[in-house]
């Protein structure tokens, strides 16, 4: 509803002609599993990280956890999950090396682990902050990428009628968007099994192997050139970090203690930036990633920046109701030098951000 018609309309366009460029190279298709399966540019980048410092949880994916009101039938939420793993081979998949090279490799449906804890025996003040202590270790515990399948499942009882579900997943198999296929999945299970109904899910059509393979096949070549092309002269003398007055020396070690904030803005403000997106003819993130460009140089100085941006990255059908880590970084750049108003500044925004999401293809 923050898109104008006309930027709609651009966005369309550049949709159509990647999709008519493509059409012979887009179709996914089944794999041989009898064969080393490579790993997909986004899981080579965390398989690195995690060879480099396997001790370290910054690369786990955040804790799914889901607060369950009423009774909870353990043994059909165990089916159900099994179900999920069996359906997701990428929730039941191992990692190796061979010659210096990644590889992955799907093993066999099976159980999962899922560890139930009645914290009823604890006054009710102690449970949830017992919980909290619980997700916090269990998010922080590594996984052995070698032989463990990359899914841990925790069922915490509060209550009679109380019980917090918490899904531990390393990202390499795991992302935002699987979140919600996840999600979405287990409910549907569950109230089927619970009814002693079969599965309602069709079978998928494709896994996150084939994806990974035919990445590898598709982007090569004359495409691979182009995007590189395009990423190499965005970026030409870019700066190698942004000079941030800060409370404390950045570490000679990266700690990974970060944190987020959450911001709300109150209506009246989102329908003015809704409307200078409109006047703009830009998306609502395009506003509020120009202002948050104006925020960094007036702490920086700095007129030159550089904002890594996640992106779904999830621009074909075959992969929508994947689980699996697609995730992939766009760095977005804006120059402030000539004190630019701020519609300069989102003209620019939005052109780099449109030429980004066209070439995002390329990892980070």
């Amino acid at each position: 509803s923050d898109v104008c018609s006309s930027d709609l309309a651009l966005l369309l366009k550049r949709l159509s002609e990647r999709v008519k460029g493509n059409r012979q190279a887009c179709c996914i298709e089944r794999t041989s599993r009898e064969v080393p399966i490579p790993l997909s540019s986004s899981q080579r980048r965390l398989w690195f990280f995690h060879e480099f410092n396997p001790d370290r949880y910054a690369v786990t994916a955040r804790p799914l956890t889901r607060l369950l009101t009423g009774p909870l039938n353990l043994q059909v939420l165990q089916r159900s999950l099994d179900e999920i793993v069996r359906r997701h081979e990428i929730l039941r998949t191992v990692y190796f090396d061979k010659d210096g090279e990644p590889f992955q490799k799907v093993l066999a449906p099976r159980q999962v682990t899922m560890v139930f804890e009645d914290l009823q025996h604890l006054p009710e003040s102690e449970r949830e902050p017992e919980a909290i202590r619980i997700v916090i270790a269990e998010s922080r515990k590594p996984f052995e990428l070698r032989k463990d399948i990359p899914i841990r499942v925790h069922s915490l009882k509060l209550a009679e009628q109380r019980h917090l579900l918490l899904i531990c997943m390393h990202h390499i198999a795991f992302d935002g968007w699987s979140a919600n296929v996840l999600t979405t999945e287990l409910s549907a299970l569950y109230s089927a099994f619970l009814e002693d109904r079969p599965s309602p899910l069709q079978e998928l059509p494709i896994q996150y192997a084939d994806f990974a393979v035919w990445q590898r096949e598709w982007l090569q070549g004359e495409r691979l050139d182009k995007q590189l092309n395009y990423w190499k002269n965005q970026l030409a003398g870019a700066p190698p970090r942004l000079e941030l007055p800060t409370d404390f020396p950045r570490p000679a070690v990266q700690a990974y203690r970060g944190n987020h904030l959450p911001l709300q803005i109150d209506r009246r403000l989102l329908e003015a930036i809704k409307q200078v997106s409109q006047q703009a003819s830009a998306t609502l993130f395009m506003t509020l990633l120009a202002a948050f460009n104006v925020l960094l140089h007036r702490y920086s100085r700095q007129e030159d920046i550089v904002i890594g941006s996640p992106i779904a990255n999830r621009n074909r059908a075959e992969i929508e109701e994947l689980i699996g880590f697609f995730v992939n970084t766009l760095a977005l750049r804006t120059n402030l030098v000539g004190n630019p108003t701020f519609l300069e500044l989102l003209a620019q925004v939005k052109e780099a951000t449109l030429d980004a999401y066209d070439h995002q293809d390329l990892p980070f």
